[in-house]
């Protein structure tokens, strides 16, 4: 009997690739969590975290609570909240690290870290950086480049630990350690982003604002936090036209995490400021 067109596409249709096999299939999105991300990014905190508990609550895989969980915690960074943030990720890191998935435990303290610093609490992101070091480093597969990667994170937190403590001898001493480690040449390629970071967070905190525009133009443009320190620094050497227009891509972008609870509202409060939002 002859194939039919039908019957070749109909098999087509059930054939799937070896690539495609391995991709797993991706949940939809809860529309509760998706509602309370909705209402952060539009600055109505309190409501949004009414919909992301539910979403938690609701959750009917560990990976799904995760996430609701995270972005709760992403909520209270919003309104600069370290406590709140910690009491409801600090239980994820320890269930991580109990499980000895040390690099989830490492990145989720690190992740905590970053709210409570940019939250103005120097002292719990110091201390949770450190138990992300200290997780990060007894993972064994090397996953996101080993214990190098990790170094150079820790140095990278310190640095800007005393950024922001108005300490910039100590800040000069941690960004030439992350530097050492950074060319070691054990880091991915990519890593190398991160440093003009931090020496541009570096020198926005010790008010040297050319110098933060000069090193913040060289790190990742598309990361909203950067943006932010650029356009502060950009207002500060009095180039205005440009601040605005980060300002304003900042506000154009959907991203929901630690970069982004911070950039936000500042970028919500400039453009108020300058007339332009």
């Amino acid at each position: 009997m002859k194939t039919t067109f039908l019957a070749i596409a109909a098999a087509a249709a059930l054939t799937v690739t070896p690539a495609a096999a391995q991709q797993p299939a991706q949940p939809p999105p809860d529309p509760e969590l998706q509602q309370g991300i909705t209402l952060d990014l539009q600055g109505n905190y309190d409501e949004a975290r009414t919909h992301i508990k539910r979403a938690i609550d609701a959750a009917t895989t560990p990976d799904a609570a995760s996430r609701a969980t995270r972005a709760l915690a992403v909520s209270y960074a919003f309104e600069s909240n370290c406590k709140e943030a910690a009491a409801v990720e600090a239980p994820l890191y320890d269930k991580a690290l109990t499980a000895k998935a040390f690099n989830e435990a490492g990145e989720l303290a690190n992740e905590l870290a970053r709210i409570c610093l940019e939250s103005g609490d120097a002292g719990q992101a110091e201390a949770w950086y450190r138990k992300g070091f200290e997780a990060g480093r007894q993972d064994t597969t090397n996953q996101n480049g080993g214990p190098e990667l990790w170094t150079f994170r820790w140095e990278h937190a310190q640095g800007r630990i005393a950024a922001r403590r108005g300490q910039p001898a100590e800040a000069a001493t941690h960004v030439a350690a992350a530097k050492a480690v950074l060319d070691g040449g054990k880091l991915p390629p990519q890593q190398a982003a991160f440093f003009p970071y931090l020496t541009g967070y570096a020198a926005f905190y010790a008010g040297d604002y050319a110098r933060a525009v000069t090193d913040l133009q060289q790190a990742n443009q598309n990361d909203v936090f950067i943006m932010s320190l650029l356009a502060q620094s950009y207002e500060k050497t009095g180039d205005v036209a440009k601040a605005k227009a980060l300002y304003q891509k900042i506000m154009d972008a959907t991203n929901h995490n630690p970069p982004m609870a911070f950039a936000r509202p500042i970028a919500r409060a400039r453009l108020s400021a300058l007339g332009a939002h």
